[in-house]
């Protein structure tokens, strides 16, 4: 299983959230130094978030740029890609993958044509509370789970990012159900997010890769001291 340990920027500061709600940052230092530091540690994937785009109150894309461009591992970026320039951008500065998130709910045309052109390059970000998207930072309802799953099935996505809203940040473990769920509705690779709070919790996840889980993404747990990322990966590898 890959672990994705996450780095969320706020005024270029790695933070974490409690559920995803502004205002609740802790902040943990330089982003740069992190992802160099991950890269060191033996991630393969790092998972890169830009919290000012995504709540719309600025960006920090040239910082997540110049850390795309400056670690020789995989980013998948995420926050305030909303259209072809920041999209291009995001690639051409080295993101691997970018993760779509409101904007890919609410504009599924535009998503479903950039699903052909760039295949896995894209992952479509499923931000849920119960079985309700959730949009704009996590301040809006963006319609039923299952219902934008199967339209974006049917535009060939590759892969889901699937958050627990309520979970996010809190240490209280992920969400099994939801994310058994999702993969009985899809045969598309599912990224588990949301909750991890110890290794035992990357244990419980390891059987649903039959099911189509490929991946974890990482954050509180290891920036508060409850494992190592050498831990999680010696882990998910074994």
């Amino acid at each position: 299983m890959i672990v994705l340990p996450a780095i969320d920027i706020v005024d270029g500061r790695a933070v974490r959230l409690h559920q995803g709600e502004a205002g609740t940052e802790t902040f943990y230092g330089d982003p740069a130094q992190i992802a160099a530091d991950f890269a060191a540690k033996g991630a393969q994937w790092i998972h890169m978030v830009d919290l000012d785009a995504a709540f719309g109150r600025g960006s920090n894309a040239e910082l997540a740029h110049r850390i795309a461009a400056s670690v020789d591992i995989n980013i998948e970026l995420s926050g305030g890609i909303r259209d072809d320039e920041s999209l291009n951008r995001a690639l051409r500065a080295g993101a691997r993958r970018v993760n779509l998130g409101t904007a890919a709910i609410e504009n599924t045309e535009w998503t479903k044509r950039l699903i052909g052109e760039f295949g896995d390059r894209i992952a479509v970000g499923l931000d849920v509370r119960g079985t309700t998207l959730a949009t704009r930072g996590w301040t809006k309802q963006g319609g039923d789970l299952f219902e934008m799953i199967e339209l974006l099935d049917r535009a060939g996505c590759q892969r889901y990012v699937v958050t627990d809203v309520a979970r996010d940040g809190t240490l209280t473990g992920p969400n099994i159900e939801l994310l058994k769920q999702v993969c009985a509705h899809t045969d598309a690779a599912v990224i588990a997010s949301g909750g991890v709070s110890k290794l035992d919790d990357i244990r419980a996840l390891m059987p649903l890769q039959d099911e189509g889980v490929e991946g974890v993404i990482v954050g509180k747990a290891i920036y508060s001291g409850a494992f190592t990322l050498e831990q999680a990966l010696e882990v998910a590898s074994a």
